[in-house]
């Protein structure tokens, strides 16, 4: 394991992106999500997503430096089209043009098509929370989740995040529609692990623990047929509503396909229009309290917040620096001496 500081990392990964084509404007929003993901151990959304991104951009499949074009703007709302570009770029200016709005109208919805994945959404629901609002994101994915009782992939883990502000750090929900994100099952075949039965089935629908089967075949939805309907309403609010693809037309960002024409929604609601913000957050407050302090189940040692866990490795992280693995370091160094950077890790 090697120990960099965020700021280190943060640069390094600005080199790469700028040295692939990134304006200096954009390469700066979307190291903060990949470093941020790393972070808080989310390390599926960071550095191998930069790997993903450096191989579409050069199979021409990323379209760099981002272009993105507002197709609507009409009072709450905006519809933007993303270029093709990097999807952090188009969900950070979807996010601040929803916030901007909500300002002015209580509420701000801002919808995103012709986009790329978006990292984890907290990124950008975080971001409004700490301004005051309420932050939600949706966004659609390539088909990994079959319809409840089919065995076919049809949906996206179409994951979803809710941020509102607390006190003092805002609580957030980021999930995906399925029992796990679909990294993780990457993850554990990049590692030659098995993944634990009720994760996934294999092409003909049996439960599996073999990521590469799983992969083959479905995601299960959390909650059963819930997780279906969620997956199912996510892809047509970010996705059919956007003017993105949608269902089993979205290509997978994993494979050089094709772009992948992502949708996502970012929405952000004024507190201001209901109580004041210091109202909210002492209820939060005082509403955090009392989870904590209800009764534990046994073996229960301390109940967590959504969000609570990778918020506190994120502070670790910010005092400690960020642990990577000698691959990861390896994935850098290689990208810097593409690019001709003389930064190392």
């Amino acid at each position: 394991m090697a120990t960099v500081t965020p700021e280190r990392l943060r640069e390094a990964v600005i080199e790469v992106l700028k040295g692939f084509g990134a304006a200096d404007a954009e390469a700066p929003i979307v190291a903060d999500s990949l470093v941020r993901a790393e972070m808080r151990g989310t390390d599926t959304h960071g550095l191998p997503y930069l790997k993903l991104l450096v191989e579409r951009v050069e199979a021409k499949m990323v379209s760099l430096p981002t272009r993105i074009t507002v197709l609507k703007d009409d009072g709450a709302t905006a519809l933007l089209d993303g270029g093709n570009g990097i999807g952090q770029v188009a969900g950070w200016q979807a996010m601040e043009l929803s916030v901007r709005k909500a300002r002015e109208h209580g509420i701000g919805l801002t919808l995103i098509r012709n986009t790329n994945n978006l990292g984890f959404l907290a990124f950008y629901t975080l971001h409004a929370a700490e301004q005051g609002f309420v932050g939600i994101t949706m966004g659609n994915a390539n088909a990994a989740i079959s319809p409840w009782g089919g065995a076919e992939a049809f949906f996206g883990t179409n994951p979803l995040s809710i941020a509102v502000p607390g006190n003092p750090e805002p609580v957030a929900l980021d999930m995906s529609s399925s029992v796990v994100a679909r990294g993780k099952v990457r993850k554990a075949q990049r590692l030659g692990e098995k993944i634990p039965l009720g994760w996934a089935l294999d092409e003909s629908g049996v439960p599996t623990d073999d990521p590469g089967a799983a992969l083959k075949g479905t995601l299960l939805p959390i909650g059963g047929p819930k997780g279906y309907g969620l997956a199912l309403m996510v892809d047509v609010l970010a996705g059919m509503l956007s003017g993105a693809a949608f269902g089993k037309d979205i290509k997978s960002f994993h494979q050089l396909t094709g772009p992948t024409e992502v949708g996502a929604l970012m929405l952000a609601i004024d507190i201001e229009r209901f109580m004041p913000v210091a109202q909210f957050r002492n209820l939060m407050k005082g509403y955090v309290e009392a989870i904590r302090g209800s009764r534990k189940a046994k073996g229960t040692i301390r109940i967590y917040l959504p969000g609570e866990i990778e918020s506190e490795k994120e502070m670790t992280s910010g005092e400690r620096g960020i642990e990577l693995k000698p691959a990861s370091v390896e994935l850098l160094v290689q990208l810097l001496e593409k690019v001709k950077s003389p930064m190392r890790i």
